[in-house]
């Protein structure tokens, strides 16, 4: 046997994966490409090029370009959720997450195209489509409830106003995230501005 022909073969071996790992390398590809170009405009082979498969592939551990988007969704609330409750978890104070999370400079980074924030923008967009409006609809309520517990979470620390509802709290937080592309699009001076605007949203949150 030929050194090539021996490292074709080795080549092959290591390539070779599990149908988990299969499954996550198409899930990965997946939400970059999603969140690069949105549901509308992706194409299951530009996924399956992203991995060097075959569409049919993509296909097979899926079943549609809806479920695989279903399935890119969970996961990428999933870990936004937890790295947010995690923060908290291990002592960082409520105020200064919000405060980090809602910096211009750190959403403008968030919801850059190829980000996870683009990805959630496009989601929002989605809510008409027969086949991804329960996935869209479950995303923001689990996204609604996390900054509900962070709210909880900062009352019993005494940092955010007590007298505020944690949901209604939630949901203003998540109206302002979801307005950033409008006043993207239309708002003057917008660099000022965000930084007026995040400020405000953590006076109202937090003056006694």
């Amino acid at each position: 046997m030929s050194d090539t022909t021996k490292r074709t073969e080795a080549s092959t071996k290591r390539v070779r994966m599990t149908p988990a790992e299969r499954r996550e390398s198409i899930l990965r590809a997946a939400t970059e490409v999603f969140a690069e170009t949105g549901y509308q405009r992706t194409k299951v082979s530009a996924i399956a090029a992203r991995i060097g498969v075959s569409e049919p592939v993509v296909f097979q551990n899926f079943g549609s370009k809806a479920a695989l988007y279903q399935a890119v969704l969970d996961r990428a609330v999933s870990h936004v959720c937890a790295m947010l409750t995690e923060a908290v978890e291990t002592g960082q104070s409520v105020t200064g997450l919000l405060a980090g999370f809602l910096e211009p400079d750190h959403m403008a980074r968030f919801h850059a195209r190829g980000s996870l924030g683009f990805l959630f923008a496009d989601a929002f967009t989605l809510s008409g489509e027969p086949e991804l409006r329960e996935a869209v609809h479950v995303a923001h309520q689990r996204f609604a409830e996390t900054f509900a517990e962070l709210v909880r979470h900062g009352q019993q620390a005494e940092v955010i106003r007590k007298d505020l509802d944690p949901h209604a709290a939630a949901w203003w937080l998540m109206s302002l995230l979801h307005a950033r592309t409008f006043r993207a699009a239309f708002m003057p001076e917008q660099a000022g501005l965000e930084g007026q605007l995040v400020a405000m949203t953590l006076d109202t949150l937090t003056r006694p």
